[in-house]
């Protein structure tokens, strides 16, 4: 169950310590309230700004777990806070139930390695938090509705802007992920949206509901992608996998072998991500 009184008032008071300078806004104009504007936030956060004025008065429902994790970023939350803040809005993790709260060292790494497409996933592979290159490179996330930002819904439905092979067969490739998401069932087994993903699949993907029923469990680990992009063509990448050891997160990062075409294909691709982000075309 979520508190809305008490998350109401700490989101307020969270905002208020926030300066615009502490979040790399411009602050050159009057200002008739401490800290951040709500409208600030919103953008910072990738929510409307109603939502906020909403969260703000106890009005709304209880933010998911994304919405939970883009407020701890946009508000630069520590640890401690970030962990109160998904207890209010009704997401502990006890009871064998899969965290998506994002460690601040975390944030920061992903933040500060601009050169190459990093991103962290949950335990079921949900995505939580990306850079910049990794939007340019896998398509960008925040125009694709929070349920279907997991690994495998995009990659047995289709519908990922980034195409991915592995070194060997296909079918080893879609094997690893979906013995690995049969281990996440294992070790949470209280979460409903673990269970409402595999129900999914099982309903709409065939090749996963065949797998699936193998119960064949693994971890998905290091491997090399073969990532086609319209605007450079082919990119052969190594993709290595980290994992947390107190959240049990997926941190992914691509990187090409130094002077190869590939490492020339994802500089170019850093180059136009950044020319949309000027131009306003990536949020």
């Amino acid at each position: 169950m979520s508190d809305s009184g008490e998350l109401a008032a700490i989101l307020r008071a969270w905002r208020e310590r926030l300066t615009p300078h502490m979040a790399g806004l411009p602050a050159n104009t009057a200002r008739r309230t401490k800290g951040l504007r709500r409208e600030e936030l919103a953008v910072l956060a990738g929510v409307s700004v109603d939502y906020i004025v909403r969260l703000e008065q106890g009005r709304a429902s209880a933010p998911s777990a994304q919405v939970c994790a883009a407020l701890a970023q946009a508000l630069q939350l520590g640890d401690t806070e970030q962990e109160h803040l998904f207890r209010l809005a009704g997401h502990a993790t006890d009871g064998g139930r899969i965290s998506r709260l994002v460690p601040a060292s975390i944030r920061r790494l992903v933040e500060r390695t601009g050169e190459r497409p990093m991103a962290v996933f949950d335990a079921m592979w949900n995505l939580l938090l990306w850079n910049r290159l990794w939007a340019t490179l896998a398509g960008d996330p925040s125009q694709v509705r929070e349920a279907d930002r997991n690994l495998l819904w995009l990659h047995f439905t289709g519908t990922s802007d980034c195409h991915l092979y592995g070194p060997g067969s296909a079918e080893a490739l879609d094997a690893s992920l979906v013995a690995d998401l049969r281990r996440s069932t294992g070790r949470y087994p209280d979460d409903a949206q673990l269970r409402q993903l595999v129900a999914r699949l099982d309903e709409t993907s065939p090749r996963f509901r065949e797998l699936w029923q193998r119960h064949e469990i693994a971890e998905h680990g290091p491997t090399i992608k073969r990532v086609v992009r319209s605007e450079v063509g082919t990119l052969d990448l190594d993709c290595d996998i980290l994992t947390t050891q107190r959240q049990d997160q997926r941190i992914l990062m691509y990187t090409a072998e130094p002077g190869s075409e590939s490492d020339s294909k994802l500089a170019l691709l850093a180059t136009i991500g950044t020319q949309h982000m000027m131009d306003g075309s990536i949020q």
